[in-house]
């Protein structure tokens, strides 16, 4: 004869998550000294680089010379990385985007010197890739020693978060990635208890950094605070056309990919695309080098002292050298650069009409070459409501982003498969 058997007993929803909250801590701690860690080591070297040492020679700091010789010698360099050091500084970095699967240990050694050697030497890239695969590996392999019933999916999760955390400052970077990155996937829970202990991780990060380095988002624009019609017309205009800018990065890709993988050995690709990064440093001058941010600030700083003529340069300049560094085989990010591009398409908009406030011009110019770059709604929003610097900017950005997502979904991503196609 049956009987009725009660069933088990379901955990509330607090009980497993208390648990989570510890590695999440340890993780964002960890993530973001990493991070910092990196950034501080660069910006030493790059100070050595580009100051001590042609100080010393008695060469311009940035002279036409010395930057044609310090890309080429940090192509060198990287090109010696990638075919001596165990790992190669892990795969192609043109078919990496941010995250992805966790890398063997014995490729992080390689991939976070080559990507020291990057940041210093100039190239037009940012750390978030290396640092993001590099606290991803570090996050996985550790923590399922330590504690191996956690999902390694989860430290995926957690790493990610605390990364991106650490690089903006804040925790709404990582919140708005991670929760396009859930959207339509199956999992237990509500969508923040699934985001509960990434956001601890990515709030711990962000701490982390603002406590040790206060960095900022900051470029000093004149606060908008009560945007009009004219605004947000301005704003799908200005998205619109840079989103079509960031796209003609998109659409060459491939195609100067295959210009280099026909070099095929690390120290002659690497060497010519820093080469190649040298004679647009020379032609585009010392703000179109290195990741961007600084630059971006330099720039915002000196807003209607420089023509739409000389602005328009700065972003074909750094664009095209985004587009190399990323198809040579250099490892880095493409948010920070596209900042820049954005920006210096955003002031030239606002150079040709000066009725639009500078805001809105930077803020909606940032959005869509993002936009058309990374294929990241949020953390696109996110970028050009930070820049802005108003919270009534927010609806605009919003507003603008639409049209913009129109022109750039289902086209060429700046991302290859591992055959070299573009993806879409």
């Amino acid at each position: 004869m049956a009987t009725d058997q009660a069933p088990p007993p379901v955990e509330s929803p607090a009980r497993l998550l208390i648990p989570q909250i510890l590695p999440a801590l340890l993780v964002g701690v960890g993530a973001s000294l990493l991070f910092l860690g990196v950034s501080a080591l660069a910006e030493k070297f790059q100070h050595v680089l580009w100051n001590n040492l042609p100080d010393a020679l008695g060469i311009g700091n940035y002279s036409s010379l010395w930057t044609i010789t310090m890309l080429t010698a940090t192509g060198i360099a990287v090109g010696l990385v990638v075919w001596k050091v165990p790992g190669h500084a892990g795969p192609d970095p043109s078919s990496e985007g941010l995250g992805g699967a966790p890398l063997a240990p014995a490729v992080l050694p390689g991939l976070l010197l080559g990507a020291t050697f990057v940041l210093a030497g100039g190239v037009s890239l940012g750390p978030e890739n290396p640092i993001i695969a590099t606290n991803i590996a570090l996050a996985y392999w550790l923590g399922r020693k330590a504690e191996p019933a956690m999902p390694g999916a989860s430290w995926v999760a957690l790493a990610s978060a605390a990364t991106i955390g650490a690089l903006f400052g804040t925790p709404v970077a990582a919140a708005l990635v991670l929760s396009e990155a859930l959207a339509g996937r199956p999992g237990r829970g509500s969508l923040w208890d699934r985001l509960f202990a990434p956001l601890v991780a990515a709030g711990t990060g962000a701490l982390t950094t603002q406590l040790l380095s206060r960095p900022s988002f900051d470029i000093g624009l004149p606060p908008l605070d009560d945007p009009g019609f004219d605004d947000v017309l301005a704003a799908v205009v200005i998205a619109c056309a840079a989103a079509v800018f960031g796209l003609v990065a998109c659409y060459l890709f491939p195609y100067v990919h295959a210009v280099f993988r026909r070099l095929r050995h690390p120290l002659v690709m690497l060497p010519v695309g820093g080469l190649v990064l040298g004679l647009l440093g020379a032609f585009g001058g010392q703000l179109t080098l290195f990741k961007g941010l600084a630059e971006t600030k330099e720039l915002a700083a000196s807003v209607g002292s420089w023509s739409s003529g000389e602005l328009i340069k700065l972003a074909v300049v750094k664009l095209l050298a985004l587009l190399v560094a990323a198809s040579c085989g250099f490892p880095g990010g493409r948010i920070f650069p596209a900042v820049f591009i954005g920006a210096a398409f955003g002031l030239c908009a606002q150079a040709l009409v000066p009725e639009v406030p500078p805001a809105v011009a930077v803020s909606s110019a940032v959005l869509g070459v993002l936009l058309a770059t990374t294929r990241q709604g949020w953390i696109s929003l996110f970028t050009g409501a930070v820049l802005a610097a108003s919270p009534s900017m927010l609806a605009v950005l919003v507003l603008a982003s639409l049209p913009a997502w129109l022109i750039v979904t289902g086209r060429p991503e700046l991302q290859l498969d591992h055959e070299g196609h573009s993806l879409h």
